[in-house]
């Protein structure tokens, strides 16, 4: 996206306006959610003769990549940059795999794939599901990596201190935090409605206050704001990233009360808001979807494709988020609890700085580790 006019950026900007367009229209039409979006994002993807498709396609990427050094450490966020610098001739090349569900529209051959659990794993290594008429040979050795869950320095290094004030925040009685984030989509907008209504009571009570980032979808606010009058009277953070990380800064010490809403038009500044206000938040009500992976206690909400399922029970089994909660009842019945009895927010804390101690938040130390050679010190389990 970072090169304008180029066939890369043109073909992910399509592709990602198609996908969004999927992605609202599975919320709004029960049907089509059902019988298309789910078994799509779940076994469509899943497919190895979609990967081809895929690996054919990324050859008309690989332009950006031309004037790069043939060794540079190379790191794709997704398969198709992966794959471009493959046919580019790069030979550092890591594949960061984002999903817990083993899917080919992932795979780059050529490139060495990282994933974050031991789930993934097993099932990319046995290329689990990707021709259901028979079964696949496996990955080569050295070609696929457990590393860890893709987190942030700053994220990671300040686990044991963001921990810790979450924990005093759950005990002293202060108003526990909520971080709605806004997908990239914009999906979900009656769902976060539902929630935001469902939580007034305890935020014109000061027994909770929320944050809501919408992050480059500001017709998301002006349509939730439309929607529930109380809104009128939040603070507004938008098109100011210094102010949006001086509040957030301010937040990590001190009070928040009421409702926060922020965004900004820059997609960068939109999407790292996100991890600006999370160190300050003390529960981040999210999909499944990246966000599953993160060290901040989590409410899971209902995904959008069935791929992102896996995001849920892995933070559910690490036990720093919720199981999935797929129906508005049973989001608002998990407030309830979360706001009778906070100390669950301590327990996922707690949980938190004990899968910190064995290096569940490193990957992306180690992605990198990798994409410089480093084969030996990358991996956590295979």
């Amino acid at each position: 996206m970072g090169f304008p006019g180029t066939a890369a950026t043109k073909l992910v900007a399509q592709q990602n306006e198609l996908y969004s367009l999927g992605s609202r229209l599975s919320q709004k039409i029960w049907l089509f959610n059902k019988l298309v979006w789910e078994p799509m994002n779940s076994e469509g993807f899943r497919k190895l003769t979609y990967n081809a498709a895929d690996q054919k396609a990324s050859e008309l990427m690989v332009a950006p990549y031309r004037d790069l050094p043939a060794d540079i450490p190379f790191i794709g966020t997704h398969a198709w940059p992966a794959q471009a610098a493959v046919h580019a001739g790069l030979t550092n090349v890591v594949d960061a795999i984002p999903d817990n569900w083993p899917m080919a529209l992932h795979l780059a051959e050529g490139a060495v794939h990282a994933v974050q659990t031991p789930s993934a794993y097993l099932g990319y290594k046995a290329l689990r599901g990707m021709d259901k008429k028979r079964t696949l040979n496996p990955m080569p050795e050295g070609s696929l990596y457990c590393t860890g869950h893709y987190i942030d320095h700053e994220l990671v290094v300040n686990i044991p201190f963001d921990c810790l004030k979450r924990i005093d925040r759950a005990l002293d009685g202060s108003p526990t935090r909520y971080l709605l984030s806004v997908g990239g989509a914009g999906a979900q907008q009656d769902l976060f409605q539902g929630i935001i209504e469902h939580m007034l009571p305890f935020i014109d009570a000061d027994q909770a206050a929320l944050f809501v980032n919408v992050g480059d979808h500001a017709d998301v606010w002006e349509s939730l704001k439309a929607r529930i009058p109380q809104l009128a009277n939040a603070t507004e953070h938008f098109d100011d990233f210094g102010e949006i990380q001086a509040y957030a800064e301010s937040a990590l010490e001190g009070e928040a009360h009421g409702i926060h809403a922020f965004g900004s038009s820059d997609i960068f500044a939109a999407v790292y808001s996100t991890n600006l206000l999370m160190r300050a938040c003390d529960l981040l009500v999210t999909k499944p979807s990246e966000l599953a992976f993160y060290p901040v206690p989590k409410l899971m909400i209902k995904r959008v494709g069935g791929h992102e399922a896996w995001g849920a029970i892995r933070a559910a089994e690490v036990g720093d988020g919720t199981y999935e909660l797929e129906t508005l009842q049973e989001i608002c019945g998990m407030i309830d609890l979360v706001q009778a009895e906070p100390a669950i927010i301590a327990d996922m804390c707690d949980n938190i700085v004990a899968a910190d101690a064995v290096g569940t938040y490193d990957g992306a130390y180690r992605v990198v580790q990798l994409a410089c050679g480093d084969d030996a010190g990358a991996a956590i389990a295979e």
